[in-house]
């Protein structure tokens, strides 16, 4: 049956920050309705003031699912209910947005993408650097320094109050470099397009404030096939420095491609979500040299008019949703890239915990 022109009658389950920017995208955006929103909390009280206070509020996700039969579900809420959360949707006949990670094990996103295929609904995962035209051309221009690429990326948050609670809750069921890392290690993924060989990692248990066993700072490295390698680090909590919170820097034989952020870097942005992807512009460095070993090009600064805030990317990312559930885009590969970024973040969780290098 086609779905051209209709409009996306959407639940939205989850009300915190990913979950508000997504409910206010299907709000404002021609071709959605929102028919309930789901939060366990008061949460949904308050997103549903900001939106005019017009929309269904529910405590329980299954019965939200039962009564108002969307066409679609927004997934925003902790990972440990994604898998079954996305699995029932697409039972309901729902086609399914669901924010990064897709799953909190590997197993469970394979679940997840299987039930896609099987009941034919279009899954998309909320990976938002994907929609950022910055991002894009931070890519492309890596892609143009050769091989093999060394990648350095980093996002600490120094967190505090309610963000801190966020962090403490996600870290029952994730670590940081799992969790944040997954948007880094589909960036690399995306910059080598080289299959990843193996990963090495370590962690630090900086507070007792989370539950036992697990770690609130982390370092993720990987090796891939064509000889590239990338680090990635993330930590959480009252703690953590803002000094060098914000890297994203690639280097290759022919030079160097830097995001440099300026607001982003100033003291107290690390808990301020539109600094986790501000770019503001991007330092390009050649490594030519002339007859007297002197660099023979300048650098060059790429000015990125097009610079999205957080709430935009999420418009964009909700167009797209639209547009594969209108236009029955095929979501194979893009699900594919979710998982596969998912297993190479368990896989340093793994290394983590062992004290083991795993090969892929």
């Amino acid at each position: 049956m086609s779905e051209t022109n209709k409009t996306i009658r959407v639940l939205v389950v989850g009300c915190g920050n990913m979950g508000a920017s997504h409910a206010t995208a299907y709000h404002n955006l021609e071709g959605f309705e929102i028919c309930g929103i789901v939060s366990t909390g008061n949460s949904k009280v308050v997103l549903n003031e900001k939106l005019g206070g017009n929309y269904p509020l529910f405590g329980d996700y299954y019965e939200a699912l039962a009564e108002t039969k969307p066409d679609a579900v927004c997934i925003s809420t902790y990972p440990d209910t994604h898998e079954p959360f996305a699995i029932k949707a697409m039972e309901y006949g729902a086609h399914v947005f669901i924010e990064k990670p897709l799953a909190d094990s590997v197993e469970g996103s394979e679940r997840v993408a299987a039930a896609a295929k099987k009941y034919n609904r279009k899954l998309l995962v909320g990976y938002i650097l994907r929609y950022h035209p910055s991002w894009e051309k931070f890519i492309e221009l890596s892609s143009e320094m050769g091989k093999p690429l060394v990648m350095r990326m980093n996002l600490n948050q120094q967190s505090q109050g309610a963000k801190w609670t966020v962090h403490r809750n996600l870290m029952k069921s994730l670590s940081p470099i799992v969790d944040c890392g997954v948007h880094y290690i589909d960036v690399m993924c995306q910059m080598t397009r080289s299959k990843p060989l193996q990963v090495s990692a370590i962690g630090a248990r900086l507070t007792d404030d989370i539950p036992e066993g697990n770690y609130n700072y982390g370092q993720l490295q990987i090796r891939f096939e064509d000889g590239s390698v990338g680090w990635y680090e993330a930590g959480w909590g009252p703690m953590m420095s803002e000094t060098a919170f914000f890297v994203k820097d690639v280097i290759g034989p022919k030079g160097s491609v830097s995001i440099v952020a300026k607001e982003a870097a100033a003291a107290g942005k690390s808990d301020n979500i539109d600094a986790h992807t501000k770019t503001q512009s991007i330092k390009v460095h050649y490594a030519d040299l002339n007859s007297e070993d002197k660099f023979s090009r300048a650098d060059k600064w790429v000015d990125l008019t097009d610079e999205p805030d957080h709430q935009e990317l999420c418009n964009r990312e909700q167009r797209y949703f639209l547009k594969a559930i209108l236009e029955d885009i095929d979501l194979t590969t893009p699900t594919a890239d979710a998982v596969n970024s998912l297993k190479i973040a368990f896989a340093c969780d793994e290394s983590v915990k062992t004290g083991q290098i795993i090969q892929l």
